[in-house]
């Protein structure tokens, strides 16, 4: 178990530098709400953010993103309403999913899903 929280830390370090590096200004890092986490909450310009970060050591099971569940989804939309009232925002957002593979610990495959699901749609 240590070694996925390794990995999954290591994959949000790489996701914030990645997000830095495109312009996003990082405004909070693994922010709780009861039984939900959302990994990175960033502005984009006009948007608010919502990151979900899955990284893994292989594809054997499937690419990373693949494995951000509906119930998943459903606990991060329930977060970031109560950040957004608690922060009174009003304006746009959006829910980024980046999958993290690192096969090659050196040379890490990051994607970036921009706008990769809207909660209640599906």
């Amino acid at each position: 178990m240590a070694i996925q929280q390794d990995i999954g830390k290591l994959g949000e370090e790489l996701a914030k530098a990645f997000l830095e590096k495109k312009g996003y200004q990082i405004l909070a890092l693994n922010w709780r709400f009861s039984k939900a986490e959302i990994d990175i909450i960033a502005q984009d310009g006009d948007d608010l953010v919502f990151v979900e970060v899955k990284t893994r050591s292989s594809e054997h099971f499937g690419p990373p993103a693949a494995f951000v569940s509906p119930k998943k989804e459903e606990l991060m939309a329930q977060a970031a309403s109560i950040y957004m009232e608690e922060n009174y925002y009003e304006g746009e957002i959006r829910f980024d999913i980046i999958g993290i593979l690192l096969k090659d610990k050196d040379h890490p495959i990051i994607r970036h899903y921009v706008d990769a699901f809207f909660p209640g749609w599906g």
